[in-house]
């Protein structure tokens, strides 16, 4: 039998396990731009179970109901992109299948499993075989199986592992662009993961264990001050004082000099009788060697910054998880929230008067909470939501279902000219139906391209990618490779504007282009489109060097 304490300690260790596992995982995405993120946002999805867990008072006498809603629950808010909504609805399926249990027998698991499946996949609109609805379907029937044969909890879940590997190695067969990629599916690789947590534990008693570079950190309550570990380019702060009475060199400058090479952030200060020294660097053993030649050293503190980074993100996080938050009363008949990167691309929502902005897009999908919070904020009856991203739709969704006192009304933007476009066409004398059709139809009447670079080498669709390349996208499909972004650009401008005669052209460049750089593609573009009037943004977006807004 499994307890309510059992299953709390086997699903954080099952987070664990995904979490370490996460970058192979998403290592599997099909496609090769930087948004292979199955992996992470399934690990995120169930992580956000982990503090509510710990947070219970779970005892021998704790029912798995009580447990599994408690999870449910956590998932329903943390879900992160459709592979986290799909995850989550398994989860939740899971849970009305223990409603009234104390503890699950491996016939009440298996059942518990099934009621999962059918959960994710009614959450699906097109259900799609080939993906983790099929891996979960057939990993849940095996369950059912063994625990007719009357297997205990161990075996049967040894058996639905079994069975979802073998399906997992057949997805190739079931999506043609799997096989191309020559790679199976993510989501269900992330879901065989995720149930070998589970027996890890069950067979041991012991929680698998998190390393520190996979803990995770909210990016929807972190302070906008915080810096991102990106930013860190060396690892450790070193500060320490050298005594000159015993020097053998005296030439501080060579020292300074010396120090720039392996690091930054050098300061080197010195009187007749000591040197202070801080730096950032990833060779401190090098710093200390040739600092003693100026002194002995005196005074050494060195910390490792990714560390402290981590460390002050989750006490952020753990801090406003417990702030008080209180929604805004729905005064208002209409409000907007945009989801967005890049500070540009922000404040353009924000003057097209979007309310609250959600800081997220590709590689970096918000959670169903982050969404919803957003939406509570806003005080208004009907809230529209502009997820931008296709990954995002399912969570906006998720967080509409959530909604109590207040309409989210989703409009399913995949890109953020779409979400613009609908934006634009924001007209608060509409009745609330007329409304969500307008700006539907604005965002279906806007055709996207995006240049951006291949994340790994990769043979996809009769292409030989190479790591770095840049990639065209003519809205979600890999239009051609290039070696020049600005070439790309104009040609994929062309592929897109020139078949549809574009009326309209909107140039958003990225964080990575310089100004005067776009300006120039800006200039082509007017060149070779003499009829559409060409506009360029500073979006700051990542990920995407160029983004082309046509409108025909």
């Amino acid at each position: 039998m499994i307890t309510g304490k059992q299953f709390k300690d086997a699903i954080i260790s099952a987070a664990h396990n995904i979490c370490r596992q996460k970058k192979s995982i998403d290592a599997l995405n099909v496609f090769p731009v930087p948004d292979g993120d199955t992996g992470t946002n399934m690990a995120m999805t169930i992580s956000a179970a982990i503090d509510v867990l710990n947070d219970m008072d779970i005892d021998d006498t704790t029912g798995i109901d009580e447990v599994s809603s408690a999870i449910a629950s956590a998932l329903l808010r943390g879900a992160r992109g459709n592979s986290g909504v799909i995850l989550s609805q398994l989860f939740r399926g899971f849970s009305n299948g223990c409603k009234g249990k104390k503890e699950l027998d491996s016939t009440d698991f298996a059942s518990a499993l099934a009621s999962g499946v059918d959960a994710a996949y009614r959450a699906v609109l097109k259900p799609t075989e080939g993906t983790v609805l099929t891996v979960s379907r057939m990993a849940a029937a095996a369950a059912a199986e063994a625990a007719k044969d009357g297997l205990d909890n161990v075996s049967t879940i040894e058996a639905a592992i079994q069975q979802g590997e073998k399906t997992l190695a057949e997805t190739p067969e079931m999506l043609p662009q799997l096989k191309k990629a020559g790679v199976v599916d993510a989501g269900g690789m992330g879901y065989i993961v995720i149930l070998e947590g589970i027996l890890s534990y069950l067979k041991s008693g012991k929680v698998i264990e998190l390393g520190e570079e996979d803990v995770f950190t909210d990016e929807g309550v972190v302070d906008p001050e915080v810096m991102s570990e990106d930013e860190i380019t060396f690892t450790y702060c070193t500060e320490f004082i050298v005594d000159r009475s015993t020097a053998v060199k005296n030439d501080t400058a060579e020292l300074r000099e010396f120090l720039s090479s392996i690091g930054d952030s050098v300061v080197v200060v010195d009187d007749d009788e000591i040197i202070k020294i801080h730096v950032h660097t990833d060779s401190v053993g090098k710093a200390f060697d040739e600092a003693s030649k100026y002194g002995m050293l005196e005074k050494i503190k060195v910390e490792n910054m990714r560390v402290q980074l981590r460390e002050r993100l989750k006490k952020l996080a753990k801090k406003a998880k417990k702030e008080e938050f209180t929604p805004a009363a729905p005064e208002n008949e209409y409000g907007m929230v945009a989801v967005a990167s890049g500070e540009g691309m922000m404040n353009l929502f924000t003057e097209l008067g979007c309310d609250k902005m959600v800081m997220g897009g590709q590689t970096m999908n918000p959670s169903t909470e982050d969404i919803l919070r957003a939406c509570n904020s806003v005080p208004a009856k009907n809230v529209f939501v502009f997820p931008n991203n296709k990954n995002i739709i399912m969570a906006a969704e998720q967080a509409s279902a959530l909604a109590t006192d207040r309409k989210i009304i989703v409009i399913p933007t995949k890109t953020v000219p779409q979400g613009i476009s609908a934006a634009l066409m924001f007209d608060p004398t509409l009745e609330c139906n007329e409304l969500t059709e307008t700006m539907t139809d604005a965002a279906r009447n806007v055709l996207t391209g995006q240049i951006t670079f291949a994340a790994r080498d990769s043979d996809f669709d009769g292409k030989d990618i190479k790591e770095g390349q840049i990639l065209a996208m003519n809205e979600d499909k890999l239009a051609f490779v290039g070696d020049d972004i600005n070439s790309a650009a104009l040609d994929l401008a062309s592929e897109i504007a020139g078949e549809n005669k574009a009326e309209f052209i909107t140039l958003y460049y990225g964080a990575d282009v310089a100004e005067e750089k776009a300006a120039a593609l800006a200039d082509s573009i007017s060149e070779r489109f003499t009829e559409a009037e060409v506009n360029i943004v500073d979006g700051g977006q990542p990920v995407y060097s160029y983004i082309l807004s046509v409108e025909c």
